[in-house]
């Protein structure tokens, strides 16, 4: 019996525990900073404020159409993490070849635009393990491309937004938020989304995101993409098209999504009242979180 005891001690002692993430030492290995957001998840926003890119005679915001990003959620003996780089031609294969050889997965690579001068690429990716080493992974990568990783300047008081962003919020249903002269809105979806086993919340990038970039009297350019279900995908085109917003591609961010989703990414430029309307089309024909 003592014996019978004493092993029950030792499997007491020897069970493991699993620690909480130690998110600085994740911020160290990337070389950037994060920030706590809900549902488990620590984002790094990564804009690529390097760029010069214009699109129809817009100069497009590193908020607007250039930010990369990479999100972070502990869960089993590790770590999760997913995230969209947005790189030049001349960056694709050397990150892309330092990310395979680090462990990183690659989910997909493609544009979100079209006519961009210069034309940026998107590369997603994801990667399970200890969080630290995937960071410096990812870090290995990234130093192989222009990405800032850390702000060059102190952040500047916020432009004014010559939009009517209450009109906006009201037309869509759900109220935005404004980031470095960009007005932004993020819709989940009402379906639990999870990848590998693991939930997928919608700051790892399943949301509807929907971005606002004033153009001047009224006017913007708008872009983001619609996450869908196949189902959706050609009401949610016709409902675009309809309201003259191009859709610019059609693609998978994830390859083990349940259930397995599309994004839609969009462009238009015009009044942002009717821009506003058209969207909102579009998104009464997606089973969207109520707001």
């Amino acid at each position: 019996m003592r014996s019978l005891l004493l092993a029950g001690v030792v499997a007491l002692v020897v069970s493991p525990v699993h620690a909480e993430t130690d998110w600085k030492a994740v911020e160290a290995a990337l070389g950037a900073k994060g920030a706590q957001q809900p549902g488990g998840v620590y984002r790094f926003g990564l804009p690529r404020s390097d760029l010069r890119v214009t699109l129809d005679g817009v100069g497009l915001k590193a908020g607007f159409a250039l930010g990369s990003w990479l999100a972070f959620k502990s869960g089993g003996d590790g770590a999760m993490v997913m995230g969209d780089l947005v790189l030049t031609e001349s960056e694709v294969n050397p990150v892309m070849k330092r990310l395979v050889e680090g462990g990183i997965e690659i989910t997909a690579l493609h544009n979100h635009l079209i006519r961009a001068a210069p034309m940026p690429f998107y590369m997603h990716v994801e990667g399970h393990g200890e969080p630290v080493k995937l960071a410096k992974a990812l870090h290995d990568a990234l130093v192989l491309s222009r990405t800032p990783l850390m702000p060059t300047v102190s952040p500047a008081a916020q432009p004014k937004m010559e939009l009517d962003t209450a009109a906006i919020d009201s037309t869509l249903g759900v109220k935005g938020r404004m980031v470095g002269g960009v007005y932004q809105f993020g819709i989940a979806r009402a379906e639990n989304i999870r990848d590998s086993g693991m939930d997928v919340p919608p700051a790892m990038g399943t949301a509807t995101a929907i971005n606002f970039q004033p153009t001047g009297n009224g006017k913007a350019a708008i872009t983001g993409d619609f996450v869908l279900l196949p189902a959706e995908v050609n009401p949610v085109l016709m409902a675009l098209r309809e309201n003259e917003i191009e859709v610019t591609a059609l693609h998978s961010h994830m390859l083990k999504d349940e259930p397995r989703l599309f994004m839609m990414h969009f462009w238009a430029v015009g009044d942002a009242a009717t821009l506003a309307h058209g969207l909102k089309a579009a998104l009464d024909r997606t089973n969207s979180a109520k707001h």
